[in-house]
């Protein structure tokens, strides 16, 4: 049986060394006769949708299908299928494998989410994968390596994998130990606090780092990725890049209508 898919644009936003984007080659390599590579020159974490409007992009190219941009994950994305792989674009897009999970608020400002949610824009279906650790300790990067492709491979046919972005996340368990695949919902309130650190540079002057707070206990319910992976299953998120809601719909009608009355 011969692989699935004829080309695929791998993409990140840990950089085009990170080691992650080394183990989804392995997968890819598994389920595409061509692989390309296009990534960011450096770790572009946090950088969620953005794309760089106001100065140059730029490219090294680094082997026959890899190259390195100077950009965010979404640039990467753009400059792949619209000039790079121009002439036959991409069956499929994978962004990660990241170096950390993406559950819960993090969908939000993930790089490697927005990667995968610019590829729907561009009209290619798109999955991001994504590895949880525990700090201090190795990256099970062999879970991912053994569970990717039959997780990937399972998706392909889904009738709807051009308007959603599938959302893979791996537990932080031996590859023999996970429990399962499951369908999962998005967490909610993760993040706790965010605070701002003041520092002075060599020269005296005032610089700043963010750091967002998380806790994931309060956000775990049954059934959504925060309790998947902790159960050691892999989780697996539908995502569309619609953001209204539905639900509210009615009532802001009810709301707005004295607005919309004439005498």
């Amino acid at each position: 049986m011969g692989r699935p898919l004829k080309r695929v644009l791998l993409v990140n936003d840990d950089g085009i060394d990170a080691a992650g984007l080394t183990c989804l080659e392995a997968v890819a390599e598994q389920l595409a006769d061509e692989v390309w590579v296009v990534a960011p020159e450096v770790d572009q974490s946090g950088s969620s949708h953005s794309v760089t409007l106001h100065e140059p992009l730029r490219f090294r190219q680094l082997g026959k299908r890899r190259f390195a941009v100077r950009g965010t994950p979404s640039d990467c994305v753009i400059m792949a299928s619209q000039y790079l792989m121009a002439d036959m674009r991409p069956d499929l897009v994978l962004s990660g494998i990241n170096r950390g999970d993406n559950i819960a608020d993090s969908v939000a400002y993930s790089g490697t989410i927005g990667a995968a949610m610019t590829a729907l824009v561009m009209g290619l279906p798109a999955m991001a994968l994504s590895q949880a650790y525990t700090d201090g300790q190795p990256v099970t990067w062999q879970t991912a390596l053994r569970h990717g492709p039959g997780v990937i491979a399972a998706l392909l046919d889904m009738p709807e994998r051009e308007h959603v972005c599938f959302s893979i996340n791996f537990p932080d368990v031996n590859p023999q130990a996970v429990t399962g695949v499951r369908v999962a919902s998005q967490g909610r309130g993760s993040i706790v606090g965010v605070s701002v650190e003041e520092r002075l540079d060599t020269r005296g002057k005032t610089y700043f780092w963010i750091q967002l707070h998380h806790d994931r206990q309060p956000a775990r319910a049954r059934g959504n990725d925060v309790d998947i992976l902790h159960r050691g299953a892999v989780a697996v998120c539908p995502l569309r890049l619609e953001r209204d809601d539905g639900n509210l719909e009615d009532a802001l009608r009810e709301r707005l209508a004295p607005l919309n009355r004439t005498d």
